[in-house]
C-alpha cells in the first residue's frame, strides 16, 4: 500500500504523520525535540509507523466476522502495553547511566550510600509508571519518557534522605541527555508478542484470528512513497530541499483538511504564534506570525510552570478554577514572570495569577488575528497550547466578543495538524 509521511518539527514537540493513499491518518507520532533533531526526527516516524500497524491492525480484525471480541478494548490494551515495554527498555537504560555516573564520584562513601538508595527506589519507579501505561492513565501531556520519568523519580527521592536530595537531582539532569538522545531501535514484532503475554487472561490474546492479523501486519513495509517535512526547526530536518515546506502552508492544509469550512486558523506553538487566512481550497491568502518574542507560547508556559514549581500540564487545570483573572500588564516573558512573583508575595491565589496570564496569552494572539484579517467563517484552533483548556476557554470568548458567534474548532488532533498538512502536500506531488 502506498503511504506518505509528514514530519513538523516544533521548538518544543516533534510530530509524524502518515496517511494512506485516500490522505486518511493512519499513524500519529510525537516526541519532546532534542538538541539532536535527527534522533527526535527518527523516533516521531518510528512511533508513527508502529501507530500505522496498530491501526490497520484494528482495521484488520474489525472487518473479520467474529463479533464476540471487543477489537476496539483489546488494540488499546495492546497498544499501551507495546508503548509501556519502549518506556522500560529506555528506563534500564537511563538507570545504568545514572549508576554509571554515580559511581565516578569522587567521594566514595558518598557514591557508594547513592548506590543503595538507587537500588532501594528502582523497582517503585517502574512500577509506578508500569501501572498507568496498563491502566490506560497515561496523559496526553505526560506521555514522553523524560517527563513520566522524572515525575517519579522526583516524588521517590524526595521521600529518601534530604542529604542526598541535591545529588541524586544532579545525576538525572547529568544522565538524561545523552540516554535521551541515543539512537534506540525497537522491533515491532517482538515487542508486540511480548506485549501479548501483558494482556488480562480473558482477552482472546490467544485467538488464531488474532495472531494471524498481527503477523499480516508485522510483514507490511511501511516505507513512505514521499515525505515532507515542516515546523519551526525545518531546515535542521535531515531532508534534501524538495522534502521542506512551510510550516504555513503545512498548518492551513491541515487544519482545512479536518473543517473543510475553515477560513481563519490560530496556530499557537512552542515557540510562535500564527495567525493564517485560509481559502476554500485550504490556501493560505495572508497571515501574520510572532517569533521574535516566547510571549504567548510554549514556551511562556514553560516558563511560568518552572516559576511556580508545577507541570505543564497543571496550569490550565488551576486557571480554571480561578474567581476571577488578575491583570497581567506585561508582554514579556521575563517582566511577567516578575508580575507573577509580586502576586504571590501579595497574597494572590495562584488560580487567579494563572487565569489573567493565560488571557494575557490569548489577547496577544488576537492582535495578530486582527492584522491578518480577523476572523472569518469557521475558526479553528491548532498547536501544542490548543491542549490547554484555560487557553481554548479565552479563545472562544474573545472569538465571541469580536466576532460574534462563529464556529469554533478545536480537536484533539489539532498538535498534529502541521505534520498533517506536510503528509497531504507529499501526497498530492506528482
Amino acid at each position: 500500500m502506498k503511504i506518505f509521511l509528514g514530519i513538523d518539527l516544533g521548538s518544543t514537540t516533534s510530530k509524524a504523520v502518515i496517511i494512506d493513499g485516500e490522505g486518511q491518518i493512519i499513524g500519529r507520532g510525537i516526541t519532546n525535540t532534542r538538541s539532536n533533531y535527527e534522533v527526535a526526527t527518527q523516533i516521531a516516524q518510528n512511533e508513527a509507523e508502529f501507530n500505522s500497524r496498530f491501526t490497520l491492525l484494528h482495521r484488520k480484525l474489525k472487518s473479520e466476522p467474529n463479533g464476540s471480541v471487543n477489537w476496539d478494548v483489546l488494540i488499546n490494551q495492546l497498544e499501551n502495553r507495546f508503548h509501556y515495554l519502549q518506556y522500560r527498555n529506555r528506563f534500564y537504560r537511563l538507570l545504568d547511566k545514572i549508576f554509571e555516573n554515580a559511581a565516578k564520584l569522587e567521594d566514595k562513601t558518598l557514591s557508594e550510600k547513592i548506590i543503595v538508595l538507587l537500588k532501594k527506589i528502582q523497582d517503585g519507579l517502574l512500577s509506578e509508571v508500569k501501572d498507568k501505561f496498563i491502566s490506560g492513565a497515561i496523559s496526553l501531556t505526560s506521555e514522553f519518557f523524560r517527563d513520566l520519568f522524572s515525575t517519579e523519580y522526583m516524588k521517590a527521592i524526595q521521600n529518601e534522605d534530604k542529604n542526598y536530595y541535591d545529588q541524586l537531582v544532579a545525576l538525572y539532569d547529568r544522565s538524561i541527555t545523552p540516554v535521551e538522545n541515543e539512537k534506540l531501535s525497537f522491533d515491532f514484532a517482538e515487542l508486540a508478542e511480548e506485549a501479548i503475554e501483558l494482556l488480562p487472561e480473558n482477552s482472546y490474546q490467544k485467538d488464531n484470528l488474532f495472531r494471524k492479523n498481527l503477523e499480516d501486519i508485522e510483514s507490511l513495509s511501511m516505507e513512505p512513497s514521499d515525505y515532507i517535512g515542516t515546523g519551526y526547526g525545518r531546515q535542521l530536518l535531515p531532508f534534501e530541499e524538495q522534502h521542506i515546506k512551510s510550516e504555513i502552508l503545512c498548518h492551513a492544509m491541515g487544519a482545512h483538511a479536518y473543517f473543510p469550512e475553515t477560513r481563519t486558523v490560530l496556530d499557537i506553538g512552542g515557540q510562535d504564534t500564527k495567525a493564517i487566512q485560509v481559502d476554500k481550497y485550504g490556501l493560505v491568502t495572508s497571515f501574520q506570525m510572532n517569533d521574535r518574542c516566547a510571549a504567548g507560547c510554549g514556551r511562556y508556559l514553560g516558563y511560568i510552570a518552572d516559576e511556580m514549581s508545577i507541570s505543564v500540564g497543571e496550569l490550565g487545570p488551576l486557571a480554571m478554577n480561578s474567581d476571577y483573572e488578575a491583570n497581567i500588564c506585561s508582554t514579556c516573558t521575563v517582566f511577567a514572570g516578575a508580575e507573577l512573583r509580586e502576586y504571590l508575595n501579595l497574597g494572590e491565589k495562584k488560580e487567579n495569577i494563572l487565569a489573567g496570564l493565560h488571557k494575557a496569552i490569548v489577547q496577544r494572539a488576537f492582535a495578530l488575528l486582527a492584522r491578518s484579517g480577523g476572523v472569518r467563517n469557521e475558526f479553528t484552533f491548532t498547536g501544542g497550547v490548543s491542549r490547554n483548556q484555560a487557553v481554548v476557554k479565552y479563545v472562544s470568548q474573545m472569538v465571541e466578543q469580536n466576532y460574534g458567534k462563529l464556529k469554533i474548532n478545536c480537536h484533539p488532533d489539532s498538535i498534529f495538524m502541521g505534520a498533517l498538512g506536510a503528509a497531504l502536500f507529499s501526497s498530492r506531488r506528482k
